[in-house]
């Protein structure tokens, strides 16, 4: 003997499956069809994205590998013994290190308190060498003019 609330879930519980049912076929109805193929992106020659795959039959470039750059590119190499010519553009004595500013170049480069041959303040003229330091050029033997 079923009782009213044993009658009310089932009949609750087929018309859940009947909706889920009515949602699938929906679903079926409202799709076009073509699945992964329709989701699929490509890049062209020109590597803009389309959405038609591209051809194999087109002839490729060629890539020289030697002509690809990547991180930083190539640094050249200044001569290591050649005297030059800045003004001191920072100096903190109490920590012992600077920067040295080229005149031709404009470039940078750190001076540490033990490459000084002369004690130098800021804007000060010097002459200086540069050598390859840990983390880049460093100015050493450094002259006040």
């Amino acid at each position: 003997m079923a009782t009213f609330e044993k009658r009310e879930k089932e009949k609750k519980r087929l018309q859940n499956q009947e909706e889920k049912k009515r949602r699938k076929e929906a679903r079926k109805a409202n799709s076009s069809g073509g699945g992964l193929e329709n989701m699929m992106a490509y890049l062209d020659e020109n590597g803009q994205i389309t959405s038609t795959p591209p051809d194999p039959n087109k002839v490729r470039k060629p890539i020289d590998a030697s002509e690809i750059e990547i991180g930083v590119p190539k640094r050249i190499d200044v001569p290591v013994a050649a005297e030059r010519l800045g003004r001191v553009d920072f100096f903190d004595t109490s920590k012992g290190f600077g920067f040295i500013k080229e005149d031709i170049t404009q470039e940078r480069f750190f001076v540490h308190i033990s490459g000084l041959l002369d004690e130098v303040g800021e804007n000060d003229k010097v002459q200086f060498e540069i050598e390859r330091g840990q983390k880049g050029m460093n100015a050493v033997r450094v002259k006040k003019i």
